[in-house]
């Protein structure tokens, strides 16, 4: 398993043992003058005379854990509907909690794992057997030295800038996994910044939010982007009732790991994420 492939990261000196709370067998580390690296999913204990264990948690795996199961969750309603042909008040609620936190925790995802690796380059956190996955961390590290420009900068200008650093190409501007992040991002600020808009109900019932309206744009950038919600009524806006469905999750969760998988690939690294694959089905 590869050291990048982690939730949590262990270290300890040279020899010392590390006992799990788990039936599992004590783990030695003999190699010396290096960081010596262990991960689990389990907590780590030690006892009195033993080494205090130190430990970098992946919350961007945790985040993108929570929004697949989120966003299967909400598939399962929405199927248990198309067969029943009606809901619980209390299935709805669920099923608006699910798709609304599977969205954000996708955003999450891409923030966490982009701050987790420059913060393993700045802190010279160098996991990797291979010199050359430590040089290029260590490029990072020295060429982008300024932490409070790095918190700074928008959320994909930090991605385009590791590769640039990196000699990697960047993003393509024109990329479909890059636009979609983009709009991604903007519902997820639009989200947690939420401001009321009005919309119109016109006469024969249909509702029309104005393209110049934050909901107007949504429309018009996504609905042909996924399956809308099935629990909208007609009259409703398309954002967020009809937007806000298990298509929208599932189109966050896939576009982001999209992202992902094509920035570690450029960089010829292992996604932190590439252990727990089959943890991230959206249906």
């Amino acid at each position: 398993m590869s050291p990048h492939m982690c939730r949590n990261i262990a270290l300890t000196p040279s020899g010392s043992q590390i006992r799990s709370s788990c039936d599992n067998p004590l783990v030695f580390f003999t190699m010396a003058g290096k960081k010596n690296v262990i991960m689990d999913k389990i907590s780590l204990e030690t006892s009195d005379d033993e080494s205090p264990i130190q430990f970098r948690d992946c919350f961007s795996v945790r985040y993108i854990q929570s929004a697949a199961l989120l966003c299967k969750l909400a598939y399962a309603i929405e199927q248990e509907y198309r067969q029943a042909k009606e809901i619980t008040a209390d299935l709805q609620l669920r099923h608006e909690v699910f798709v609304l936190n599977s969205v954000l925790s996708s955003v999450s995802f891409l923030e966490s794992t982009i701050n987790e690796f420059y913060a393993d380059a700045a802190d010279e956190a160098y996991y990797f057997a291979d010199e050359r996955h430590e040089a290029l961390l260590r490029q990072i590290s020295e060429k982008w030295k300024n932490e409070k420009n790095f918190d700074r900068a928008p959320l994909l200008n930090k991605y385009q800038k590791i590769l640039f650093i990196a000699g990697m190409p960047s993003f393509d501007e024109g990329d479909q996994a890059f636009a979609n992040l983009r709009i991604l991002i903007e519902i997820r600020n639009h989200l947690l910044h939420y401001t009321r808009e009005w919309v119109v109900l016109g006469d024969r019932g249909f509702c029309d939010a104005g393209e110049d309206t934050t909901g107007g744009k949504f429309e018009k950038i996504l609905r042909q982007k996924f399956a809308t919600n099935p629990f909208a009524q007609k009259n409703q806006p398309f954002f967020p009732d009809k937007c806000l469905g298990h298509g929208c999750a599932e189109w966050a969760v896939v576009n982001s790991l999209i992202f992902t998988d094509e920035f570690f690939r450029r960089l010829e690294l292992p996604a932190p994420y590439e252990g727990i694959r089959g943890e991230m089905r959206t249906r």
